[in-house]
């Protein structure tokens, strides 16, 4: 029981800090479980814990999020974003209720799946930190409809553990014309619907297997999901403005070499 409880803190703790970097916070979860020797009944702690990610960023953005819902009555831009925003969690919608029994019951449960998603996600996601590409889009309020469409599409690559649901929103936005900052904005608001509707969906599916014992360790995970993901949501766009997304495809490269490595080896 301590040895559970320590353990939900921790990959509570590594949700926040990975969930809106374009990292996989799902497979750094899950790679982080296996080696530590952590089961959750029907996966269902590593998706809830989320829900401290998505608070996290909704205090972050509030203020902006109000700006936008208040005038959207009398401005088209607002309402177009708003528009926008939900066109591309649609698919995300469709494809997880479809997929939902196979993703949890066979992709979470594939360490050495998640594993290599996080090398050839790093591989893809250095390539398109350093094309040479001039953005047309600068602020997430500007990415047009079908734009959002395509980046929404592209988000349901990241049913694939190790895939990162932001790194392959913001890829998507990248290669659609957004620039750096705007696509880790996007990736922030779309990350809002989707998220929350994954935990209300999983919840749902998982009602009848979560015990207390459970129910604790998604408590402690989803309030150290929180703090940290409050850290990064507040620096992120900041630094990706100033450096890119190098550093994060060199340390997917990395942990999922690591990773592979273990696995190999019996780990």
């Amino acid at each position: 029981m301590e040895h559970n409880t320590i353990v939900a803190a921790l990959l509570g703790l590594l949700e926040g800090l990975t969930e809106f970097i374009p990292v996989s916070s799902t497979g750094h979860v899950l790679l982080a479980g296996h080696f530590l020797g952590f089961n959750s009944p029907g996966r269902a702690f590593e998706v809830l814990i989320q829900l401290g990610a998505i608070l996290a960023i909704l205090s972050v953005y509030a203020g902006r999020l109000w700006r936008i819902f208040s005038t959207a009555p009398h401005d088209p831009r607002a309402r177009r974003f708003i528009l926008s925003v939900l066109i591309a969690f649609l698919p995300a919608v469709v494809i997880g209720v479809m997929a939902h029994d196979i993703i949890k019951t066979v992709l979470f449960e594939t360490p050495i799946l998640i594993a290599s998603m996080l090398i050839l996600g790093g591989v893809v996601l250095l390539f398109v930190d350093r094309m040479a590409k001039t953005p047309r889009y600068h602020a997430a309020e500007d990415i047009p409809l079908g734009r959002a469409l395509g980046i929404g599409l592209i988000q349901c690559l990241a049913m694939v553990p190790g895939v990162s649901r932001s790194g392959a929103t913001i890829t998507g936005a990248l290669l659609l014309g957004a620039d750096k900052r705007s696509a880790a904005e996007f990736s922030f608001f779309l990350s809002m619907p989707t998220m929350l509707g994954a935990f209300v969906f999983d919840l749902y599916k998982n009602r009848d297997i979560l015990d207390a014992a459970s129910a604790g360790n998604i408590v402690i995970g989803f309030i150290c999901a929180f703090l940290s993901a409050l850290v990064v949501a507040r620096g992120l766009l900041n630094y990706v403005s100033m450096h890119g997304y190098a550093v994060f495809a060199w340390w997917r490269i990395i942990v999922g070499g690591l990773a592979l490595l273990a696995l190999s080896l019996g780990w």
